[in-house]
């Protein structure tokens, strides 16, 4: 029996005249699964797989009301009636699987990249988002009443579409809040100026909303708090909010934060595992406080249903959203009722394959969900007949890869052994979550070390894999999940260097030497360089990032990357981007600027830290090959070192090809995009 199922959150709520099933809301997020601006049926298989998973309100990923607003076709539009059949489509499968839904409608404003439509990005006034970025059109009077036409047409579309619902995205630094901010609007016209005339457009968008959307109920997205000097306070939103509330029948408030304006205040948006869990919950306790008569949703970092469960009951909110735990296990909702609380796959708040590919206009991923995006592709390849005789397959490594690959291959009707040299599982992802505020990282191995051990895969700790051992023919299939090994360069003698290893362990041993500084040589621009620095620096050591790119951190998303570097910014922690190590001295070292040849020097140098490029440790790999007569795979860092999302990714797709045509494993996933 499920506790859970028994508070509030889990129970039915009735959103004016809508009727919830429960309070858990996936809220709006950027998918990329759009074609031409519209949504297609992998958008619909995304939202489905939540809405069967027993979500209760789902709300659209963020509709833009005008093309100047499109900025790529992979995001989803409304401009013309042509719109409507796509998005009743999408409608149908959400209510087919039992949830309702709502149409999200914004304009982005200043940020709408325009490379792929040649359009300019329009604004309240001349300031770019980003330093680099364009300067956006300041709108003139017949811009705004073309935007405010606009909203109100596409709210007629999603009427007509069948949502259920519309919410009004007035936060987040989009348009209507480059309006409302008085960081963002320097106007001097009836739009600009006093608070009263920044939040005109805001009204005469409701205006027009409510109009067209008939008898739908409207709900209101605000950030509570820019996190910008100047900017919109908690105090600010309470003074805004209560003048539209009184004056319209608002049928929720949605508590969120941030301006998308690059730095800290963007990434506090989709907080990352250095925030900690429910970081700005006290947002919606404001709201909730000032507007007691108004269902409030809160957002952001809630990690399980529980901690959700406990913000409704102390009547901090209404309703909670919940929208990376939903990417990495859509059936959350199902398993909470069933009290199956120890099956959930947990999100891990790396931003990475999410926002992170988002980012980089690709679709979104999971790291631990390899299936998102393609939930129609997973389940043909699941209904695929099974291979007649049950392989005999034996996975080399316990890390991300293998432990997918074993479990993937178990699930399909596989005998499977799973060797590890080790006497733990988990790989190099047990290292990387040792580092300052990455330990969330080891849920991704520990859940999946929690499944091992639920199935029916033999795991053999201690056990070094030999081509020898694999001869003797007891296997028809062989995974090869063995990983990487750090590569660490020398200079010349003087100053030690160490790999990202042999740093981790000493930091652990104290080993370091305080009163020098250390060296970290960022080859990659990822989390490892970055995380050691600052775990270094944390403690009160000198760090000089040395990195040959010009751009810091560069793999990290730019979603993120803002609190980070908010964070080193009160530490002990110099750049020299563009740079090189020339050579090593006695208690130094000489650094090459890649752009002039000029070398200058860093004394005092206790240790280097070389984050190079690792090396695929693939060695059985290459002797299979040799030998012949097996059928091998080689996934994860054995294949190419990357990260975690590839070695999940891999080895799952690997072990459902060991017992599934191969070829038909293929198709179904070529056809997924």
């Amino acid at each position: 029996m499920s506790i859970l199922r028994e508070r509030a959150l889990l129970q039915p709520f009735r959103l004016g005249q809508i009727p919830l099933r429960n309070r858990v809301v996936l809220p709006a997020h950027t998918t990329n699964f759009g074609e031409k601006n519209m949504p297609t049926r992998r958008n619909a298989d995304y939202l489905a797989a939540r809405a069967a998973g027993g979500v209760g309100l789902i709300i659209t990923e963020a509709i833009r009301v005008h093309p100047s607003s499109a900025g790529r076709h992979q995001s989803l539009g409304s401009f013309t009636d042509r719109s409507v059949p796509a998005f009743a489509s999408l409608v149908d499968s959400v209510h087919d699987s039992g949830a309702k839904i709502f149409a999200q409608l914004m304009h982005i404003g200043r940020q709408a990249a325009g490379d792929a439509t040649r359009t300019a990005a329009w604004g309240a006034s001349p300031i770019p988002w980003a330093r680099g970025a364009f300067v956006p059109h300041t709108m003139g009077i017949r811009d705004i009443r073309t935007l405010i036409a606009a909203f109100g047409a596409a709210a007629r579309r999603m009427q007509s579409a069948g949502f259920d619902g519309i919410e009004l995205h007035a936060g987040h630094g989009h348009l209507i809040q480059q309006f409302l901010s008085p960081v963002t609007n320097t106007r001097t016209d009836a739009y600009g100026g006093s608070a009263a005339n920044r939040s005109r457009l805001l009204r005469e968008v409701l205006e027009a909303v409510f109009l067209a959307a008939q008898s739908l109920p409207v709900g209101l997205r605000v950030s509570v708090d820019e996190f910008l000097s100047g900017g919109i306070t908690p105090e600010a939103s309470v003074e805004l909010l209560g003048q539209i509330v009184p004056e319209w029948p608002i049928a929720y408030l949605h508590a969120s934060h941030s301006a998308y304006q690059a730095g800290y205040s963007l990434s506090t948006q989709m907080a990352d595992m250095h925030f900690g869990p429910t970081p700005f919950v006290e947002h919606a306790s404001i709201i909730k406080a000032a507007f007691p008569d108004t269902p409030v949703l809160a957002v952001c970092r809630f990690d399980t249903l529980e901690r959700a469960a406990d913000v409704v009951d102390a009547g901090v909110a209404d309703l909670v959203a919940l929208a990376r735990p939903h990417i990495a296990d859509p059936e959350l909702v199902n398993k909470a009722m069933a009290g199956d609380h120890d099956s959930v796959t947990s999100c891990l708040a790396c931003n990475q394959a999410c926002i992170g590919r988002v980012e980089l206009n690709l679709p979104i991923s999971c790291v631990v969900n390899p299936e998102v995006g393609e939930e129609r592709a997973w389940r043909t390849i699941r209904e695929l007949p099974p291979i007649a005789k049950a392989r005999r397959v034996l996975v080399v490594g316990g890390g991300p890869a293998g432990m997918k690959a074993a479990l993937a291959a178990s699930r399909g009707g596989a005998r499977v052994v799973l060797a590890e040299a080790h006497q733990e599982l988990g790989g190099q992802v047990r290292l990387a979550a040792r580092l300052r505020g990455r330990d969330r990282l080891a849920l991704s191995t520990e859940e999946l070390a929690r499944d091992l051990e639920r199935s029916s895969v033999e795991v053999r700790m201690g056990t070094r894999v030999t081509d020898a051992l694999v001869a003797d023919g007891a296997f028809d299939e062989v995974v090869i999940a063995t990983g990487s090994r750090p590569y660490k360069r020398t200079w010349g003698p003087g100053v030690p260097v160490l790999d990202i290893h042999q740093a981790i362990e000493q930091i652990e041993q104290g080993a370091i030497r305080s009163d020098g500084t250390v060296v970290v040589v960022d080859g990659e621009g990822t989390w490892a360089a970055a995380s050691l620095a600052e775990e270094l620096a944390a403690a009160g050591q000198r760090v000089e990032l040395v990195s040959p790119t010009p751009t810091l951190f560069a793999r990290i998303t730019t979603y993120t990357k803002g609190n980070l570097l908010h964070r080193l910014a009160d530490l002990p922690v110099g750049l020299h981007l563009l740079h090189d190590i020339e050579s090593t001295t006695a208690d130094g070292v000489m650094l090459r600027n890649q752009v002039t040849g000029d070398l200058s020097p860093l004394t005092g140098v206790s240790a280097i830290v070389d984050i190079a490029p690792a090396r695929a440790d693939d060695e059985l790999f290459h002797q299979l090959q040799e030998q012949g007569g097996l059928g091998i795979q080689v996934v994860g860092d054995a294949n190419s070192p990357r990260s975690v999302l590839e070695a999940i990714y891999e080895g799952h797709r690997a072990g459902a090809s060991l017992t599934r045509d191969p070829l038909a494993v293929d198709e179904a996933l070529s056809g997924a995009v």
